[in-house]
């Protein structure tokens, strides 16, 4: 078994007292059969008010609140978790499976399209070739390496209202576009597929106590009799150094943090740190 460390620090500062915000954050990793949270906080400075709830994704939500004249607000959430090894389930649906009536209708949440995951004619063209000659869990890896292969991972090039389609003529994106742009080709072939928000440990061969700079981070995961996970922008299945916070539909079900300030913001800065401590 892993156990990471993750420490998420977002600090905001205005370029002049902004008399309030209300702000909602996403930061605790989910309880899950593959991992365990051992520890887990979140710290906001400064704060008039905050609860926490769990909303309909399931995903534990941080609401706050400040009501005093700040010019700086910052939101660390810190977690320890222990990813245990799954055993993977033999037998998987089949084609018939997937579009008969039971799982259309249990899943149809996850099968549906927006506008930020509607697929590309080119790309839904190729997820339905690939279907027609492939089982699902192959035409979803091989739709997940088409996606590699074409995609250029540039930090920057896009922004958190970006649509899947938008990336994909661009051919440039982030994980964030990946995720969605693999989710809106499953979907179109009729695979369940859903958005996972959460971290990733990008060293495999770190140390153990190395602290590196780690990614707050986005991938799927496909249903085919079971939830399989994968991490399109690294072309490899989830594994002990994946930890999910959230999934749904897109990124806007689960943002890891989102909120309404009276004023505007003049600087961001974002880190993540991840230390495998076993």
């Amino acid at each position: 078994m892993t156990q990471l460390k993750i420490e998420h620090r977002t600090h905001f500062r205005y370029g002049k007292d902004v008399p309030s915000s209300y702000n909602e954050a996403r930061l605790t990793p989910a309880w899950l059969p593959r991992q365990r949270v051992l520890e887990s906080k979140v710290e906001i400075s400064p704060v008039s008010w905050r609860t926490t709830y769990r909303d309909y994704w399931e995903c534990d939500v941080t609401a706050f609140e400040v009501l005093q004249p700040h010019r700086t607000l910052t939101v660390l959430g810190s977690s320890l978790v222990e990813i245990v090894p799954q055993p993977v389930r033999a037998e998987r649906a089949d084609w018939d499976t997937l579009h008969g009536p039971r799982f259309q209708d249990l899943l149809c949440e996850y099968l549906d399209h927006s506008a930020m995951t509607e697929p590309p004619r080119e790309l839904a063209d190729f997820a339905s070739e690939a279907a027609g000659t492939m089982t699902p869990d192959d035409t979803a890896r091989a739709i997940c390496q088409f996606l590699y292969d074409e995609i250029q991972y540039v930090p920057g090039a896009t922004n958190v209202h970006t649509a899947a389609s938008d990336a994909w003529n661009a051919r440039s994106g982030v994980c964030q576009d990946l995720a969605q742009l693999a989710a809106g080709a499953l979907r179109s072939v009729g695979i369940p597929a859903r958005y996972v928000s959460g971290y990733l440990h990008p060293k495999r061969d770190a140390e153990i106590g190395e602290t590196v700079n780690g990614e707050s981070h986005a991938w799927i995961e496909w249903w085919t009799g079971e939830w399989t996970g994968f991490d399109p922008t690294n072309d490899r299945e989830v594994g002990d150094h994946h930890v999910i916070v959230g999934r749904a539909r897109e990124y806007s079900d689960i943002p890891p943090l989102t909120g309404v300030v009276a004023g505007s913001t003049e600087h961001l800065d974002v880190t993540v740190s991840v230390t495998q401590v076993s």
